[in-house]
């Protein structure tokens, strides 16, 4: 049986059926993500005084110190559960959460207003002659180190890692900006692809004066929410984009699976630095830690402690978080919606204004109908779209709000009963086979085949009546059928030789 899991209310939810919650409630477990960022080695890199500045120019001078981060795929992966790309939130117990462009420019270090980052796709000639123009050395596509316009992050390492002391600055810019590319093609701006980077971002750092004009901070944010919005889909497995500002927003407000913290320094995300060990709870334990979710083991407003460490030119710009804008990244357009989430900056949360539903198959258009030049002037206008709600505190209202959250949202995930439901699965098959069985004709079986079946045939009966199981069965809520690649082996719960034994017995014979 199907389980109707809600919303009451699909106006907000309108995707649930594509959405992994969906798969989850049907005892269809896809297990872990596969976390696709790789800082592992940028500490590696060995940059020169000279080298330093032009990162800091570029805009990258807090976010190159927090350099790797171990990730927790069990609690990635059950954020990601509660992830909902209609609202760009997180959909908990308590109401929408999301990582807000305040948020970025605090954990990161990087710039949240500026130029928006824009630009298209390059085809392999281009690329090439970025490499040539921009870096001074050519990428092998006989050595596979170039492909469709991408080069490979291990050949830009190999290649510059080291700038040499007697260098020229004009080599001393190309070895920078191969950082440049290595940093953010393994975190703000990773894909699936896990160890290449497009070329189309190379240009960005032509000019370093340039690049630190743009809102790279605005753009992570963009790849972040396409990201999780993509592995939120119950037919994916991985996920990418900067998986470093995930964990630690979940780390700052949320009580689950939180580390100790570390010195405190900017950027934030350096007081969890080292602190990601890959934990040994399991995504089921994370699922129902969320399910319980409760006012104690949420922070609303965690960054107030550490005003005294942001730098003036960041605090300036923070007002931005509630600014309800489009975030932009070359092709992707995303929604920023903190009017859905303003608990998280100490005011009370109305009943938002409804989401305009996206036109997904509408591919030239990125997924949303509007154009990029639409999005880039919403963005122009980001400072007079300051959102704000009447009173303040942190304290939930659990009046219209939460009614209203109630009929639109999912809040629950863990299966309780989860070892019932997959003997619930188990049943569901064995009464299957005991309603197909009176169509087999025996007669055409040997002997063996035919002792083998009746077997089978006794030890389903048998099991299905005792305990009242053929009841329970016919009766229960859990889960749907599944198809038979997908059960789950069981034991035996029937006393006798189970079905495994039978087969085996019969392949001997």
């Amino acid at each position: 049986m199907d389980i109707d899991v809600g919303p009451v209310d699909p106006s907000v939810l309108y995707e649930q059926d594509l959405h992994v919650s969906s798969a989850v409630w049907e005892g269809q477990e896809r297990g872990l993500l596969r976390c696709q960022e790789h800082t592992s080695l940028l500490h590696q890199w060995k940059l020169t005084d000279e080298q330093i500045k032009l990162v800091d120019k570029a805009g990258f001078g807090f976010f190159r110190k927090i350099g790797p981060m171990s990730l927790n795929n069990s609690l990635i992966s059950a954020l990601v559960e509660r992830w909902r790309r209609e609202t760009n939130t997180f959909h908990l117990p308590l109401g929408e959460m999301t990582i807000t462009l305040d948020e970025v420019a605090l954990v990161l270090g990087l710039e949240i207003d500026g130029d928006p980052i824009v630009g298209s796709k390059v085809g392999d000639e281009v690329a090439m002659d970025m490499c040539g123009r921009l870096l001074g050395k050519l990428p092998s596509a006989a050595n596979k180190e170039v492909n469709c316009s991408r080069v490979k992050l291990n050949w830009l390492k190999r290649t510059f890692s080291e700038c040499p002391e007697d260098a020229s600055f004009d080599v001393v810019k190309a070895h920078t900006r191969a950082y440049l590319l290595y940093l953010i093609g393994s975190t703000i701006f990773a894909t699936t692809d896990g160890d290449k980077v497009s070329v189309k971002y190379l240009p960005l750092f032509e000019d370093f004066d340039q690049a630190g004009r743009y809102a790279w901070g605005a753009s992570a944010l963009a790849c972040l929410y396409r990201a999780l919005g993509n592995a939120s889909l119950k037919s994916q497995s991985n996920i990418c984009g900067c998986l470093t500002l995930l964990q630690c927003w979940s780390y700052f407000h949320l009580d689950i699976g939180r580390p100790e913290k570390s010195e405190a320094c900017f950027p934030l995300a350096l007081l969890w630095k080292g602190k990601g060990s890959r934990s040994k709870t399991d995504l089921s334990e994370y699922r129902r830690e969320l399910d319980d979710l409760d006012p104690s083991k949420i922070t609303w407003c965690p960054y107030e402690r550490f005003e005294n460490l942001i730098p003036p030119h960041i605090k300036d710009k923070l007002i931005l978080g509630r600014s309800k804008t489009t975030l932009v990244c070359f092709e992707k357009i995303e929604l920023h919606f903190p009017d859905r989430c303003l608990r998280q900056f100490g005011k009370r949360q109305p009943i938002p204004q409804k989401v305009k539903r996206r036109d997904r198959k509408n591919r030239r258009l990125d997924d949303l109908d509007t154009s990029m030049s639409l999005a880039c002037e919403e963005w122009a206008e980001r400072g007079d779209h300051i959102v704000d709600s009447p009173g303040g505190g942190n304290v939930v209202d659990d009046g219209a709000y939460m009614e209203w959250y109630a009929r639109i949202s999912i809040t629950k995930l863990y299966r309780e009963a989860f070892l019932e439901s997959q003997v619930m699965n188990m049943i569901a098959c064995m009464r299957e086979f005991e309603e197909a069985a009176p169509g087999i004709a025996l007669e055409r079986l040997s002997p063996v085949e035919r002792e083998v079946m009746e077997s089978v045939k006794d030890t389903f009966a048998n099991s299905l009546t005792f305990g009242g199981w053929q009841e329970v069965a016919v009766n229960s809520g859990y889960g749907k059928r599944r198809r038979r690649n997908e059960q789950t082996p069981t034991p035996n719960i029937g006393g006798g030789n189970d079905l495994s034994s039978l087969l085996l017995q019969k392949d001997d014979a």
